[in-house]
């Protein structure tokens, strides 16, 4: 059973985000929310992802679905080390394996505050791909990040989909295209395809 969105609406201080959307997703591929910033697609996450709810209509998510997420901030625990933050995504989690993969082999005993914003970028990268689940978030998961490094990474996303399904939000076309997502186009005004 997929996660649709029935006639969903949004809105943040009187200013409408969303505006009776019609959205089913597939149980796996790639999907791509696309448009200009302020135009309601991480909002549209929040909601598929049950962090939030809409001011109307209704989000499907079947039973049992689990989610890993990477949103626009890194969201890493302060108290907790590159490692330890690679962990919490559960047990047998091969964090130093994990950190190789994102090119931070030296970062497993350091905090976030002692880690630049591209390298907490990648641990909590690390930290979404590593987790078991069926829809792999990722919200402008290579911002931030120099043009090799991001090339690097975005192969490591293509690696590490497998069988969930990929909703990815970005400002640049060719990511989309690369991850192989079907494209939705932002506003969603009444609907989308």
């Amino acid at each position: 059973m997929s996660i649709t969105l029935e006639n969903v609406s949004r809105s943040f201080d009187g200013r409408k985000v969303l505006h009776d959307v019609n959205l089913t997703l597939p149980d796996k591929g790639a999907v791509c929310f696309f448009g200009p910033s302020g135009c309601g697609k991480t909002t549209l996450l929040r909601l598929i992802c049950g962090l939030d709810k809409p001011d109307a209509g209704k989000v499907h998510i079947p039973q049992g679905t689990r989610f890993s997420c990477h949103f626009q901030e890194d969201r890493l625990l302060p108290w907790y080390t590159a490692e330890e933050n690679l962990r919490l995504t559960g047990e047998g989690i091969d964090a130093e394996a994990w950190l190789n993969k994102v090119l931070l082999p030296d970062a497993a005993g350091l905090y976030p505050d002692e880690l630049s914003g591209g390298m907490r970028r990648r641990v909590s990268l690390a930290r979404a791909l590593a987790h078991p689940s069926d829809v792999l978030v990722l919200d402008e998961p290579v911002r931030e990040l120099d043009e090799a490094t991001a090339d690097k990474m975005l192969e490591l996303i293509a690696q590490s989909v497998g069988n969930r399904l990929l909703i990815l939000v970005t400002h640049d076309r060719s990511q989309a295209e690369r991850l192989g997502c079907r494209v939705v186009e932002f506003p969603l005004d009444g609907g989308a395809p």
